[in-house]
């Protein structure tokens, strides 16, 4: 079972919503701003609080996502150009590593891998009969906010591509 819920399938810049935990709590806020210079999502606490920035950034090849806490940068997020037989998504990490995302994207089935195979999260809708819901299991001692952030991130690109 999921330990994060997002009832939202396909994620749209100026949408927002609410992640929930496994109890139905909202612990996330996830509010999509337009009205910038780059399109940008903030996931912040139910209070309010800032957790993560997740910016657009234009680059001529391919799109790319940034991800920053407090206004430092943590990862960029970019959709592989070639891939065989499956999506792939790539998240390089500022201060080394890289982790691999892979699966259905458009249907919400895939997994965030480190570049050791060491499982980060999975993504996947088939735990639930609501159409616009899927979740989030996030492995033990894995930073879920950046985890959630990534998925918002894929989402994000596989809908505006």
């Amino acid at each position: 079972m999921p330990n994060y819920l997002i009832r939202k399938k396909l994620v749209a810049f100026g949408d927002d919503f609410w992640v929930e935990d496994e109890r139905g709590d909202r612990v996330f806020h996830v509010d999509g701003k337009v009205m910038r210079l780059r399109d940008t999502f903030v996931i912040e606490t139910p209070d309010g609080e800032e957790l993560v920035t997740v910016k657009e950034r234009k680059l001529p090849l391919r799109e790319t996502m940034v991800i920053e806490r407090h206004g430092e940068e943590l990862a960029t997020v970019q959709k592989a150009l070639i891939t065989p037989l499956r999506d792939k998504f790539t998240v390089e990490l500022t201060r080394g590593g890289r982790l691999e995302a892979r699966g259905d994207f458009l249907d919400h089935e895939f997994t965030i891998e480190w570049e050791n195979g060491v499982p980060m999260a999975e993504v996947s809708k088939k735990w639930f009969s609501l159409r616009d819901t899927y979740g989030v299991s996030i492995a033990p001692e894995q930073d879920a906010v950046f985890a959630i952030a990534i998925a918002v991130c894929i989402g994000a690109m596989e809908r505006g591509s």
